[in-house]
């Protein structure tokens, strides 16, 4: 299932389950740890969580969910691919209000635009990506 195709990037297919989130958390924490990349792993985890989560939810179907993690000098990138070709909630748009603190959900996407380097989507032939990019510590 894990297979690196050159020594700084894999692909991992995940069930289209909520299984998949702490499943992309393990795989996110041992990529960084075992290659000593620099990137905040404990805000790599939190992120990749909430982008898997929210394919899970979001997207019809039993399709995988697919996680993409890019190894960098000057940090990581993660994507989580799924099937539907919409655009995520709030990602791309002005940055909205601050969610109903007694809602259960609202908060995802505001930690992507706030913890994150870099952040956005994009087409694929399959349906879309949604990405994240963490500058390496004390970039």
């Amino acid at each position: 299932m894990l297979t690196p195709p050159d020594p700084a990037s894999w692909r991992i297919a995940l069930p289209h389950t909520t299984a998949a989130v702490p499943l992309a958390r393990a795989l996110i924490r041992t990529a960084l740890a075992d290659l000593r990349a620099s990137a905040d792993s404990d805000t790599a985890e939190l992120l990749t969580a909430e982008l898997v989560a929210n394919a899970v939810e979001h997207t019809k179907g039993n399709d995988p969910i697919e996680l993409v993690v890019e190894l960098r000098p000057s940090g990581c990138q993660v994507e989580v691919h799924d099937c539907d070709p919409a655009p995520p909630g709030n990602l791309a748009g002005p940055c909205p209000a601050m969610p109903d603190p007694w809602q259960e959900h609202g908060r995802g996407l505001l930690l992507i635009r706030a913890l994150s380097t870099a952040y956005g989507h994009r087409p694929t032939d399959a349906g879309k990506a949604v990405w994240f990019r963490l500058s390496a510590r004390g970039a």
